[in-house]
């Protein structure tokens, strides 16, 4: 285990130069750089999970310790190394076309954050913050003829769609890496139709981001879906190292060969074409039982998202008595159940069709600008709903 001391490191309010400087110390191997969400509470569970992990817990090749809610909402330590990190940003810096200055737009705390300021580091180029909800955006920030990239997730570019300034300061970037959730194919229509050069991100922690660009792999990357389940592996210089002071977890994700190869085992479902092309298809935990019967959350979610024309909207499993899982519709569109059953009907079996809608004025969103599915499912028993 390493002797390098473990730094955190509170991203709220730092310049993008205290940011570069303080990546820049863990790339170098001064220390082993935690950064911590801007808002308390996540803050301190983060730091509670870092101090159960007890000194020595780092093994000696790692950097970075990005932390992530995953699918059980407690906060886990992704490892990640020096190597990994420096892959990751040689890969998308060969995808995009070359080396470029960064905007970030994401907490540097989650690990798209995290590497926007790692290729910016890695390519001596600048970083330039941006709030998260754009306001103000600009490409005209650049150095004459340097490239400019940006990194954003769905809900920040579907809360601009019919923002003409904003839409014209985006169209400026070379490159603008789209992640985090499934984005809604008619607003990446629309966009792209604005000028904008959106490319689509497959990745999460354990892969220092996004591997997967516009469906294919980014080079040194190997995908495959399992027959079994559809569930996805992915190989390649850029996973993590494991999870930290939990081995226990490592393991049932983290698979290495005798020639020391990593495999990771996604808890994501997709198919794999002949030709390499990858097609995320939903989180395996997104099919439930319903009555006995199979549904799949995310082409429920997907049929009614294209039904009502708008991405703020999530499909969710909820307990039920008489169902064992009821799936329900969260959504800020006004609608009515009765009528979003018959719109989806020629699209979905019949014990796939929700039965519960509630409406909200917002959706919740998590700090990396994700619609938060575990509020919305905590909360259900205390929203306006309707039932079929």
């Amino acid at each position: 285990m390493s002797s390098t001391p473990l730094r955190l490191l509170p991203t709220a309010g730092l310049s993008a130069e205290e940011l570069t400087a303080a990546f820049a110390g863990a790339l170098e191997g001064a220390y082993v750089l935690a950064p911590l969400p801007p808002d308390p509470v996540e803050a301190a569970a983060v730091e509670r999970m870092l101090t159960a992990a007890g000194p020595g817990a780092v093994p000696d090749d790692v950097t970075l310790v990005v932390s992530t809610s995953g699918s059980t909402g407690a906060p886990k330590g992704v490892m990640l190394s020096a190597t990994a990190i420096r892959a990751g940003a040689a890969a998308t810096d060969a995808r995009l076309g070359g080396p470029g200055e960064w905007s970030l737009a994401l907490g540097a705390h989650y690990v798209a954050g995290a590497m926007v300021v790692c290729r910016a580091l890695l390519a001596g180029t600048a970083l330039h913050l941006v709030p998260p909800h754009l306001a103000g955006l600009s490409a005209a920030t650049v150095r004459p003829g340097a490239r400019h990239y940006l990194s954003v997730v769905p809900t920040q570019l579907a809360r601009l769609r019919d923002d003409d300034a904003a839409l014209t300061a985006l169209a400026g970037f070379d490159a603008i890496l789209l992640g985090g959730a499934a984005a809604d194919p008619e607003l990446l229509a629309g966009l792209r139709a604005r000028g904008l050069r959106i490319v689509t991100t497959y990745g999460m922690s354990e892969t220092s981001g996004g591997c997967v660009y516009d469906d294919r792999p980014l080079d040194g990357v190997g995908v495959r879906s399992e027959v079994a389940d559809g569930r996805l592996t992915i190989t390649g210089p850029m996973l993590f190292s494991g999870y930290l002071g939990r081995p226990d977890l490592t393991a049932e994700v983290l698979r290495i060969d005798p020639a020391g190869r990593r495999t990771l085992l996604t808890g994501d479902r997709g198919e794999v074409a002949a030709d390499g092309t990858v097609g995320v298809l939903g989180r395996l935990d997104d099919v439930v039982i319903s009555g006995g019967l199979n549904v799949d959350l995310a082409a429920v979610q997907t049929a009614a998202r294209r039904t009502l024309g708008s991405t703020e909207l999530v499909a969710l499993g909820v307990p039920d008595p008489v169902w064992g899982t009821r799936v329900v519709v969260v959504t800020t569109v006004r609608t009515s159940l009765p009528g979003l059953r018959a719109a989806l009907a020629p699209l979905l079996a019949h014990h796939a069709l929700p039965r519960g809608l509630a409406r909200l004025e917002v959706l919740p969103t998590t700090s990396s600008g994700k619609i938060d599915r575990r509020a919305l499912i905590a909360a259900w028993g205390t929203m306006d709903e309707e039932l079929a």
